[in-house]
């Protein structure tokens, strides 16, 4: 999965880039994604994520287990 955050889900949009005369142009707006490993507890290993900066704070603040069992639950990471 290339620019896909594993916790949240979120992937890139596309828009438009309106100049001054109002010209529109495609773009992308990408997810602000980081390569990032997380210590597991319960397995007593490091597991690597693709994880957005939304992602690390839902980390964060419910804690890996309970973020990555929800991840799982809505298909956006198979086994870890």
């Amino acid at each position: 999965m290339a620019r896909v955050c594993q916790i949240t889900g979120k992937k890139r949009m596309i828009g438009n880039n309106v100049s001054h005369s109002k010209r529109r142009t495609k773009r992308e707006f990408a997810v602000n994604l980081r390569e990032k490993k997380f210590w597991l507890e319960s397995e007593k290993r490091f597991v690597t994520l693709k994880v957005s900066a939304a992602g690390m704070r839902n980390i964060n603040k419910n804690g890996l287990e309970a973020e990555l069992k929800k991840a799982m639950e809505n298909g956006y990471i198979d086994i870890v």
